[in-house]
């Protein structure tokens, strides 16, 4: 199995024991006493665009399969602020234990310290995570196209736009952006963004041109995520003279001693 399939297959393993320690019921019960989640559509998607603006949906992972542990010195929170005090216009937060370093309970450490709208980042295989998800606070989930089949991904789309949380919906081949981009904007526009992940999961290696080529074959590139592989302001130009003007960045801010400032200066400030 490549690492992508040893992922999943261990997530499945994950979400079963997950179901027995705390059942759906109790999550749903959960849910039910949370206020709102926040938008995290609208806070990256502007339809007037500002030119030669780029918004960032800011990263918060401890480690990576590709790169090991990227940072020591790991405080959610702290993380969050400088992120928030630096321009991004959302976060992202790693949750997967084994391969990232995350935690669920990063979730609500990152909105307790910042207004801005959270993603869940996971690997998610089971409309069990997508309560856990909201029942953690997240304001959005992460489904990956490689990792779902079509039914599997409307139904887990149809329940998260129910818990009021935005569905970022990742592709990397090009058969399965064929396959998902009609449904971009199901069950109900303002609920879905389309991601392109320049790393391939199942190798790890990342091509920043990968999005330039797949974002020809997206009408609207208003909804349109790239994602790794992105280090500099030259990065975002690229991106932007192409229509992408929203991106999810980690690695390369966490790496740097100063994330917040690594921010500022990739946005050029």
């Amino acid at each position: 199995m490549n690492l992508l399939e040893r992922i999943v297959a261990r997530k499945r393993i994950e979400v079963e024991k997950a179901k027995h320690a705390t059942p759906i019921k109790t999550l749903q019960i959960r849910c039910i006493q949370l206020e709102p989640a926040r938008n995290f559509f609208a806070a990256l998607v502007d339809h007037r665009p500002v030119r030669n603006t780029t918004r960032v949906i800011a990263e918060i992972k401890r480690k990576s399969p590709s790169a090991g542990v990227i940072r020591e010195d790991f405080d959610v929170a702290a993380i969050a602020g400088a992120y928030a005090e630096n321009g991004a216009a959302a976060l992202s937060v790693l949750t997967d234990e084994e391969h990232f370093g995350g935690h669920l309970g990063y979730i609500q450490q990152a909105r307790e310290a910042v207004p801005l709208p959270v993603l869940r980042k996971d690997f998610i295989v089971d409309e069990y995570q997508i309560w856990e998800s909201r029942a953690a606070n997240a304001d959005a989930v992460l489904l990956i196209a490689e990792v779902l089949n079509e039914g599997e991904l409307l139904d887990m789309m149809i329940l998260t736009r129910e818990l009021g949380m935005t569905i970022l919906l990742e592709v990397h081949d090009v058969e399965n952006l064929l396959k998902v981009k009609r449904h971009i904007g199901f069950p109900h526009a303002g609920y879905s963004l389309l991601g392109i992940n320049n790393r391939n999961l199942r190798t790890m290696q990342t091509d920043l041109g990968h999005t330039v080529r797949m974002a020809e074959m997206v009408d609207d590139k208003r909804v349109l995520v790239s994602e790794s592989g992105i280090k500099s302001a030259e990065d975002l130009k690229k991106l932007r003279q192409h229509g992408v003007s929203i991106v999810l960045v980690g690695e390369s801010l966490l790496a740097q001693p100063n994330p917040g400032q690594a921010l500022a200066t990739l946005l050029g400030r």
